[in-house]
């Protein structure tokens, strides 16, 4: 039978040692009856999108959560207004209820009992106190899961995999650490056996310096493209690809890893974990087992996903950029090789995928300038980003927007990143971020960061706050330029008040 024949016949599985007895809630929803004791869950730190998106998890199950941040901003503000969390603003003892059974804590560097009373509060009232990868841990030990890592682009092929299961009406359950236009919630706890699980490297909490990933149950991996990143974490390449060996070590004996060839640490990688009792499969735009082929670039993309030089099927999708369409053919790798979809039904979910919010999604249809948010949480997600600007919109000036947020983005062995990031770009507006400067030895200073894409870019302007850079815009934006806001973190509002110039100075 070909591998892209759809089998008609029911696979069995079986997660040897993960098998416990599951009862159904009184909202109809399959989960471990011994987590499932819990009745109410209170999240410290609720505004991280996987804090938020595991607390809906939760109440889908059946339990009563609240939560409390020092400060939500869209689109987690949204998230949890929509699914009716409620969550308090500031830190406090007196936020955690009562007859609280299960208090999540996330890995913000404010979450410490040291200065945070309501976390030193949590520590002391001898109830379970988790980070919200263990919640997830626990939530999908009885599933067969597909876990999705890598350095960049696993949220989307996560929402990829989720919008297409639901497409084929299966009730499995997912979590994407981000916001999706499709499917319609980061989120969900469903009857079905699988549970697809964007999962991350980066340290677990405070107090467990685990990779989040490593505390998942993976059956099957999906590997997105590797490159060095973390430095504060992990400081050398070595370092950094240590704990996605040691995941590969948890799979079961039938468990896939399909793996991207395209990263700068994707070749080491791919030669340490083929092994007799795993099945390794390879993708990429140009290299790999499933490859894509004749691409034609357009506001609608279209090209043919390959298998070993044969061709599977063709799809269609408005997503923009090369990483799309390596996004795209990575989902098609694990789903054609479980064999959990049929291509055509597979094409169909690919040409309705909307993507994820501040992944390349344009800001405003009323003014002729173009306004993309990306999400600039890393060097080679900016250069990605960048470079789909670039490829659908050569004729246009770009104008990109950057807040170093992360603290790989400040951390000085990053400097040398600032020397190319930028290089097709005509103009950087850089804002200086909120937290910036914490006294870290390690950490350069925005002035030093400034310098730096100074010397290879040369309209760079500096700003330290919004309306400096809001300004400067109004002076400079004219009406056919291409405008890309990058960053992991709030940027002072600008997402919301740029587009809203553009349409007063330039309306469509």
């Amino acid at each position: 039978m070909s591998l892209f024949s759809r089998s008609k016949k029911v696979r069995a599985f079986s997660n040897k040692g993960h098998q416990k007895t599951v009862a159904k809630t009184r909202r109809g929803i399959y989960c471990i009856n011994e987590f499932m004791n819990i009745r109410r869950a209170h999240f410290i730190g609720i505004g991280g999108v996987g804090m938020s998106a595991t607390a809906k998890l939760l109440k889908d199950s059946g339990v009563i959560v609240s939560g409390s941040d020092e400060d939500v901003y869209s689109p987690v503000l949204d998230f949890l207004s929509e699914h009716e969390i409620p969550w308090t603003t500031s830190y406090a003892a007196e936020n955690i209820p009562a007859d609280i059974d299960l208090i999540v804590i996330g890995k913000n560097a404010k979450l410490v009992p040291e200065t945070n009373e309501e976390v030193a509060t949590a520590y002391s009232l001898g109830v379970k106190v988790m980070s919200f990868p263990e919640v997830l841990g626990e939530l999908s030990r009885d599933k067969e899961t597909i876990v999705v890592v890598g350095s960049y682009g696993k949220s989307t092929v996560t929402a990829l995999l989720a919008h297409c299961m639901e497409r084929e009406n299966a009730d499995h359950s997912f979590f994407i650490g981000a916001i999706p236009y499709t499917p319609s919630t980061s989120a969900k706890t469903g009857t079905g056996k699988f549970f697809v699980l964007e999962g991350d490297e980066y340290p677990s909490s405070n107090t467990d310096p685990r990779s989040k990933f490593l505390l998942m149950h993976p059956s099957h991996l999906l590997v997105t493209p590797l490159a060095h990143d973390h430095f504060n974490v992990f400081p050398t390449p070595e370092d950094y690809l240590k704990p996605f060996a040691e995941l590969v070590t948890l799979l079961p004996e039938n468990g896939v890893v399909a793996v991207c060839t395209e990263g700068a640490l994707s070749g080491a990688f791919i030669n340490a974990c083929r092994t007799p009792v795993k099945r390794v499969v390879t993708y990429g735009l140009s290299k790999g087992d499933f490859r894509a082929a004749n691409i034609e670039w357009g506001e609608t993309t279209s090209f043919d996903i390959t298998y070993k030089g044969e061709i599977i099927v063709c799809v269609e999708t408005t997503q923009l950029g090369e990483h799309s369409i390596q996004n795209i053919v990575g989902a098609a790798a694990i789903f054609f090789t479980i064999d959990i979809t049929d291509p055509k039904k597979f094409a169909e979910s690919i040409s309705s995928f909307k993507g994820l919010r501040r992944r390349l999604d344009k800001k405003s249809d009323r003014t002729s300038v173009l306004i993309f948010e990306g999400f600039g949480s890393s060097y080679e997600k900016a250069k990605s980003a960048i470079a789909a600007m670039r490829r659908h919109f050569p004729e246009r000036r770009l104008i990109v927007v950057f807040e170093p947020h992360t603290f790989g983005w400040r951390n000085r062995a990053s400097l040398l990143s600032y020397d190319d990031v930028f290089r097709d770009a005509e103009i950087v507006m850089l804002l200086k971020p909120q937290e910036h400067g914490r006294g870290n030895q390690e950490e350069a200073s925005f002035d030093e960061i400034a310098e730096r894409i100074k010397r290879h870019t040369k309209n760079t302007f500096a700003h330290e706050t919004g309306e400096e850079c809001l300004a400067a815009l109004d002076e400079n934006m004219r009406s056919d330029d291409c405008v890309l806001l990058l960053s992991s973190g709030p940027m002072a509002g600008l997402a919301r008040l740029i587009p809203e110039l553009a349409e007063r100075k330039f309306p469509k």
